[in-house]
């Protein structure tokens, strides 16, 4: 479940930096009853990022595939050994 906390509760940084380290997901920050930020420990940043990037990737590749811009298999390998001599 998300945790919700108001920005008045962000005076009190060590108290934060723990609560974010040991919440495996963003903190979500409210100003006047509303949403204002979202703050979260380095190492969830850093696997967000990692997943976000995959998507990118794997969202490209789709594209890719349905565009039929492809290669077979053997054919990119064999470039592959020629390119750098395996």
């Amino acid at each position: 479940m998300p945790q919700i906390i108001p920005i008045k509760d962000l005076k009190n940084t060590a108290e934060i930096s723990e609560l974010c380290h040991k919440a495996e997901e963003p903190i979500y920050i409210t100003k006047n009853g509303y949403g204002d930020m979202v703050i979260m420990s380095m190492d969830i940043y850093e696997e967000t990022m990692k997943q976000l990037n995959l998507y990118r990737e794997l969202e490209l590749s789709e594209r890719q595939i349905g565009e039929g811009r492809t290669k077979d298999a053997r054919t990119s390998l064999s470039s592959l050994r020629d390119r750098y001599g395996l």
